[in-house]
């Protein structure tokens, strides 16, 4: 099995550079005409066919104004801003700030009725304490060196965090060992976010697997993914979120989360892993 978050991008960015070209073929125009009628280098009409460049919104209007389609400029456009949007790099999406950006998902998480995410690294967001978030978001701005407002991020995202007990919705949660195992915000912090971890077990539309570290595996650790229903997938690279609206990938991502569903363990084994790691905090 193989899960590219960027594949759904390449795909929308292909059938618009492929528009595009089917547009300059059907106006009978060569690549240098085309460029010659659009006011720009040769090499930038062949650029724009071969993906190595996104057409601007006036790029596509002068193209298709030079292959007489302007009628068809505003659909271009619009698939064009939502391909772009897929792949988002960090720092356009919080160049304020992280407040801003826990705030923009509340009415996607509103909506959403079931929940299903993987974190290989860290608490997921849903279950997040206040300490722990503030640990984790600090060093977030920190590497990625964002304006300083980690207490309103931090209140932000508990606030996003409330449909865990809020509306009629169903989370399928699942971490590895190891994530109880990374030390963020000290002993103290720690300790409080793993015994929360046991507490939220109890939650009746709650399920939080542990995948243990001796478990057998047919499905290896992959990036941090969160299905919302299954209208799209929320990805986390460490350079941008990625958001995948294909089906046929949506369905890869589900495919994943069912296999690594089946290596992790639930209810009092799960409980013993994380108070094992309790334990360990000395």
């Amino acid at each position: 099995m193989s899960v590219s978050p960027s594949s759904s991008v390449m795909k929308a960015r292909e059938a618009i550079s492929t528009r595009l070209r089917e547009m300059r073929l059907d106006a009978g125009l060569t690549v240098d005409s085309l460029a010659e009628r659009c006011g720009w280098s040769k090499s930038k009409s062949s650029r724009i066919e071969n993906m190595k460049t996104m057409p601007s919104d006036a790029d596509i209007r002068a193209w298709c104004a030079a292959c007489g389609c302007t009628e068809q400029a505003v659909d271009l456009i619009a698939a064009s801003r939502n391909a772009n949007s897929m792949y988002v790099e960090w720092r356009r999406l919080q160049p304020t700030g992280l407040r801003r950006l826990q705030e923009r998902g509340l009415p996607l998480y509103r909506r959403t009725r079931l929940f299903r995410a993987y974190c290989s690294t860290v608490v997921p967001g849903f279950l997040q304490t206040e300490g722990y978030a503030t640990a984790l978001l600090s060093t977030i701005a920190a590497f990625r060196a964002t304006p300083d407002d980690i207490e309103a991020a931090v209140a932000a995202r508990l606030a996003r965090s409330r449909v865990i007990h809020e509306g009629n919705h169903r989370f399928g949660l699942l971490i590895e060992e190891e994530v109880l195992r990374h030390r963020l915000g000290g002993t103290a912090v720690m300790r409080e976010q793993l015994g929360h971890l046991i507490e939220v077990m109890s939650l009746p539309r709650v399920s939080l697997g542990v995948i243990p570290f001796d478990a057998d595996r047919h499905m290896w650790p992959v990036e941090t993914f969160t299905i919302f229903d299954e209208e799209q997938v929320a990805v986390e690279l460490i350079s941008a979120k990625v958001t995948v609206t294909t089906p046929g990938e949506i369905s890869l991502y589900v495919k994943a989360h069912a296999a690594l569903q089946r290596m992790a363990v639930y209810g009092p084994r799960a409980q013993e892993l994380i108070r094992d790691a309790i334990d360990a905090l000395g």
